[in-house]
């Protein structure tokens, strides 16, 4: 079987899926494209993600040649091996031309997470509907989405509500981190990627600086798995001269979340992992000015981040592009910082979005569906 994942977040919900696998077949030969998490899970990586993982629009072209190559050695991988069964997961602009690929070959595609057809590209459906044996989706409203267009589909819940846990005390965290437990202490997460560190993370230091000749305060910045953390250390010295308390810690994301007072968080999966924290919260993004245009032009949705979308209102602010910065994150922290009654209804909405991910378990599902596709596959080939 062929699992496919193109970023930190499929790789790691690839690897729990390898491991459910597991647990249902017994022995089965995994192989296809991941990270560090599925190769330790004991998926067989001929393609590592890094070797796909792009962001942003316009910086597509210059990984295109790259990108070329991890597909077509993908394809050699399945002409060589001929898997009974593919799992697609998220990474839509690579995952549905190799779902073509792999319909040409009469291998059937199991597809996890979801495209966001609803916020961009909606032209897609035609060639889910064409190319994908069974949609898995994460999140509740997509299931119409799909049974609408007539393909078979799914949803199995969001694999974060039973992975979002913290592990340490709050005095064993502050320990660890170097932190007061007396002073205000606000979480910092510029993205899991360079690129966007490079965008997202002076202006935070900025506000840092700003809310620091006003208050004691302190921060905290988690290193995403797929940053290098001296990498990020390095750029902390080398774009930051202020005074504020900014300190680094590694693998602990969630006890970063749980444990501070408020987050800026960058657009993306960590939005939910922070509602999923009850962790008040300021989003925030930048990309290059010709990405955000053309960004601006093919989606169409009333709000950026996965937490307001759910919510359907601006439960939390979001601060994009020429909106972000300095000034605007500060203030908008120091708010919630000087309004505990605002951070307590915060809290408490998104509380209420967790029901909107689904009860846990959703690896499990999503295991079943898989083993349930390879059985029909199976009966279908072993059919005289």
């Amino acid at each position: 079987m062929m699992i496919v994942a193109g970023e930190r977040s499929g790789d790691v919900y690839g690897a729990g899926l390898a491991v459910a696998l597991r647990e249902r077949l017994g022995s089965v030969e995994l192989f296809g494209c991941g990270g560090d998490a599925m190769r330790q899970a004991g998926v067989e990586t001929t393609v590592d993600a890094h070797a796909v993982a792009v962001a942003g629009i316009v910086e597509v072209v210059s990984a295109l040649p790259r990108v070329y190559r991890a597909f077509h050695a993908l394809l050699a991988e399945v002409e060589r091996r001929r898997p009974q069964l593919a799992v697609l997961i998220d990474f839509p602009d690579f995952n549905l031309r190799l779902a073509k690929r792999l319909k040409r070959r009469n291998i059937p595609v199991v597809y996890f997470v979801s495209p966001q057809i609803w916020a961009w590209r909606p032209g897609r459906m035609k060639q889910i509907k064409a190319n994908v044996t069974r949609m898995l989706c994460i999140f509740d409203f997509e299931e119409d989405l799909y049974r609408q267009a007539g393909v078979p589909v799914e949803y199995v819940g969001h694999p974060l509500v039973d992975a979002v846990k913290p592990h340490l005390t709050r005095e064993e965290f502050f320990a660890r981190a170097g932190l007061d437990l007396t002073t205000p202490t606000v979480a910092l997460l510029p993205g899991s990627r360079q690129k966007e560190v490079a965008y997202n993370l002076p202006p935070m230091l900025d506000a840092a600086t700003r809310l620091t000749a006003t208050r004691k305060i302190q921060f905290v910045i988690p290193v995403a798995a797929t940053l290098n953390p001296l990498w990020l250390e390095s750029t902390l010295l080398e774009c930051y001269v202020g005074r504020a308390t900014v300190r680094t810690v590694t693998s602990a994301t969630y006890d970063v979340l749980h444990h501070s007072d408020v987050a800026v968080v960058a657009s993306g999966t960590a939005t939910l992992e922070a509602a999923l924290c009850e962790r008040p919260m300021v989003v925030v993004y930048r990309v290059s000015p010709l990405t955000w245009m053309i960004g601006k032009l093919l989606v169409k949705v009333p709000f950026y981040s996965m937490v307001n979308l759910l919510a359907r209102k601006p439960l939390v602010i979001e601060l994009m592009q020429s909106d972000f910065n300095a000034q605007n994150v500060a203030a908008q922290v120091e708010y919630l910082l000087d309004h505990p009654e605002a951070r307590t209804a915060m809290a408490e909405e998104l509380r209420a979005l967790r029901s909107r991910l689904g009860p846990g378990g959703a690896i499990g599902r999503a295991a079943d569906a898989v083993v349930n596709a390879l059985m029909a596959s199976r009966a279908t080939f072993a059919t005289p």
